[in-house]
């Protein structure tokens, strides 16, 4: 009726090391980046005749959640106002520390034919001072874990109200999607 059951010292590493494993495959699952505007700072007007285009340079918090390094490559994010493309930000190539968070500062030109073709609406959203900016951008980099590179990309889709005349944030909504790409067996 009872059988005595012999303990072995072996098995209980082996699941011991089993469980750790277990919990490192899950944690290292990689996670999708944040990214959050903190302000725009106006630097100049640049002469496009017949109008003038602005430069700004936008801060963005970004947070690397992952268990790796990331690098990655430059590339630049379209800026719509009214679903036209009001402007563009340039991306620096950089890498980033696993679990960490940085300041990015990216120089963006705005070119008001743009505004001039939505210009009853503009007006309206400087009356109101509520101006809603959409903006999108893919960033392609690597990832090292351990020996390997694993290449990735993240797709980042920005909805921004803003004031049009002090440039505060007012609201954001941020979402971002990562696919990593596992490399070829060999």
């Amino acid at each position: 009726m009872g059988k005595k059951v012999k303990w072995s010292w072996s098995s209980a590493i082996i699941g011991a090391a089993s469980a750790v494993a277990a919990t490192a495959l899950i944690s290292a699952k990689p996670k999708d980046p944040t990214f959050h505007l903190i302000s725009i700072n106006f630097t100049s007007l640049k002469l496009n005749l017949p109008l003038l285009d602005a430069e700004v340079l936008l801060t963005v918090h970004v947070t690397n959640p992952n268990i790796a390094p990331i690098h990655y490559s430059s590339t630049s994010m379209s800026i719509f106002y009214e679903g036209s493309l009001l402007g563009s930000a340039q991306v620096q190539a950089g890498s980033q520390p696993p679990r960490s968070c940085q300041l990015l500062r990216l120089p963006a030109r705005l070119h008001a034919l743009q505004l001039a073709n939505h210009a009853t609406r503009f007006l309206h959203d400087v009356a109101r001072r509520e101006m809603v900016l959409d903006a999108a951008v893919d960033i392609a980099g690597a990832a090292r874990v351990m020996w390997w590179d694993h290449n990735f990309k993240v797709h980042v889709d920005s909805h921004v109200t803003v004031d049009p005349v002090f440039l505060d944030v007012i609201d954001q909504e941020n979402t971002s999607e990562l696919e990593v790409f596992t490399p070829p067996a060999g």
